[in-house]
Formats: C-alpha cells, sequence, structure tokens
C-alpha cells in the first residue's frame, strides 16, 4: 500500500481542525507577520473578510496593484508591491528576505500563471503558507485564528465520538 501525502485534523472546531491537518501534513500556520495577497478579479470581493479579520490577528498586507486598489476602497491598508513581471522590487524579494509568512494568490490567465509558478517555488523553497484558492484563504484564517486563541490540544479518536455503549 502507498501512502497519498492526506492528512486529517480532527478537534472541536473547524479552525482548530484544519491547524491540525496543516501542521500534520509537515506545513506552518503563520501567527504574525505579513500576508501577501494577489488574487483575480472575481475573487476580490471574497477575500475582504478574511483579509480584514488576519488585520484583527496582527497580520500586514502585501498586495499587488489591482487587489491593493480593491481592498483599499474597502478600507484595508496595504503595502503595495510588484508582480514578478513588473520589475524589482517584487513580491518573490520579499518572500526570500522572510517578510512574507502567508500567501494568497488565485489567477487568472498566462502571465499570471507564470507569476504564480515562481510565487509557488519560491514558498515551496521557504516554508510559506500558500492558498490558491479562496476556500483555502478562507480555511487558513480560521485555523490562524484558532492557533492564537491557544494550544491544539492532542486527544485519543475516541474522544470525539460518544460513546453508545
Amino acid at each position: 500500500m502507498r501512502s497519498t501525502g492526506e492528512v486529517m485534523g480532527l478537534d472541536s472546531n473547524f479552525g482548530r481542525a484544519f491547524a491540525k491537518s496543516q501542521l500534520g501534513s509537515g506545513g506552518k500556520v503563520p501567527t504574525e507577520g505579513a500576508v501577501f495577497v494577489s488574487v483575480k478579479d472575481s475573487d476580490k470581493a471574497a477575500m475582504v473578510k478574511p483579509v480584514k479579520r488576519l488585520i484583527e490577528l496582527g497580520f500586514k498586507v502585501v498586495a499587488t496593484g489591482g487587489t491593493a486598489d480593491f481592498l483599499g476602497k474597502h478600507g484595508i491598508e496595504t503595502q503595495r508591491i510588484n508582480k514578478v513581471l513588473e520589475g524589482r522590487p517584487h513580491i518573490v524579494d520579499l518572500m526570500k528576505d522572510g517578510k512574507i509568512q502567508l500567501v494568497f494568490n488565485t489567477v487568472d490567465g498566462a502571465s499570471a500563471f507564470t507569476d504564480s509558478f515562481t510565487l509557488r517555488r519560491t514558498a515551496l523553497m521557504n516554508k510559506i503558507a500558500y492558498y490558491t484558492t479562496v476556500a483555502g484563504a478562507k480555511a487558513s484564517v480560521e485555523g490562524i485564528a484558532a492557533v492564537s486563541a491557544g494550544a491544539l490540544d492532542v486527544a485519543p479518536l475516541q474522544s470525539y465520538f460518544k460513546s453508545t455503549f
């Protein structure tokens, strides 16, 4: 039998369970620092609430032009940074310098996909949490909030189910 590398997190609420799944897969659950946000137009509105929650948790926001403009119109202060294809200094420079702890990046189009490849590779090499969907971004925020609220407990599997005997 071969492993597919899947993990499961189990806990009393989704945020805690998601955080456990990320830790179980060898990932990080950052609780401070900066989040980089660069999302396609159709995802921008859905990112407002999770990004505001990260600010409440103490994160700073770094974003590319269109995303920074959109978030700014919704009262979110951002530091604007270039995409890789726009020249230096760009987001990969910040990632390599350890100034980004979390990435939310959804893409649309060939040039954005090229930028996205460099971002993903840099995130992987620098062990930066990276999410490519709105659902993943929202889940990560719940996990971050759960970890920020206190330690994650380890409990036997049976403790999560009521006994029927």
